[in-house]
């Protein structure tokens, strides 16, 4: 069952009403936007949607979720009301002549969970004022608490059901220090532990969907073309593997080592390895070899 929402004064509702006015506006992306107390998981339940024939601009956020997961089937675990935990849905692959876009060629969608990454990074440096970057693909990194490393504050899972595809948010925002899950990898940390100006939660989304809704817009407008619509720029700006030797776990369970030199067209990592060859990544875990 799920707590109150004022069980914890440090941690109130989201004002579900005031974001529906704010965000769901005529003309815009985001045509739908549901906010519920708790589920299983908002990219299964819009997953569903998009498989029922939902449109494009449904979003679903979750002030906590019991089921949720990461990429490779990772658990994401928040306490109740401490994060912001949402799906959104989007048909890159539908034309949408009134707007004049075409359909999006499908090797371009994988440019989506990055671009999702740079609208995170971008909302959330301008409301807390931390310093913060995007680790490839899409974690977002923040500075931990009195130790010049950065900890992982957030992550993006985006799946394809169809025509659609469906992306994940989930970012610690209040969680504290002992509410943090062990990990394998990089330590996991949130906005409040890394000392943010603000954790209200209402800008943070108000500034993630609309910086969403607005790349979104500038990529379908290019047709999915990362580089023309200024995408692939902004996101080699903002990604701090970029220039650093890095050591990748494959999917397949092998892994390389060298140089992130680039991310290619279709958002891709290139890796420079010791031998002096270009490899591309499409999938895997990027460690940062200090």
């Amino acid at each position: 069952m799920a707590s109150s929402p004022y069980a914890d004064l440090d941690r109130p509702p989201l004002a579900a009403r005031a974001l529906q006015r704010a965000l769901v506006v005529p003309g815009g992306v985001w045509q739908r936007l549901d906010v519920v107390g708790e589920t299983g998981s908002t990219n299964a339940d819009v997953s569903l949607a998009a498989s029922d024939g939902a449109a494009e601009g449904l979003v679903v956020v979750a002030e906590q979720q019991l089921a949720a997961r990461g990429r490779r089937d990772r658990q994401w675990v928040s306490p109740a009301r401490a994060g912001l935990t949402l799906s959104v849905l989007l048909r890159p692959g539908v034309a949408v002549p009134e707007r004049g876009w075409v359909a999006a060629p499908q090797r371009s969608w994988g440019w989506l969970p990055l671009l999702a990454g740079v609208a995170l990074r971008e909302a959330v440096a301008r409301i807390t004022e931390l310093d913060v970057a995007l680790k490839w693909p899409n974690d977002l990194l923040v500075p931990r608490d009195g130790d010049e490393s950065m900890g992982k504050a957030a992550g993006i899972l985006a799946e394809v059901v169809g025509d659609a595809v469906v992306v994940g948010i989930g970012l610690n925002v209040s969680t504290r220090a002992e509410e943090l899950p062990g990990t394998n990898g990089l330590p996991a940390t949130s906005l409040l532990v890394a000392g943010a100006k603000s954790t209200d939660r209402d800008p943070l989304l108000k500034a993630l969907l609309r910086g969403l809704a607005q790349w979104y817009q500038g990529w379908r407008e290019a047709g999915g073309d990362a580089e023309m619509c200024g995408l692939l720029a902004a996101y080699e700006r903002d990604c701090s593997t970029l220039g650093r030797r890095v050591r990748v776990l494959l999917p397949d369970g092998g892994e390389m080592s060298g140089e992130a030199v680039s991310v290619d067209g279709d958002g891709q990592l290139v890796i420079r390895t010791d031998d002096g060859a270009e490899r591309r990544v499409s999938a895997g875990d990027v460690l940062h070899v200090r």
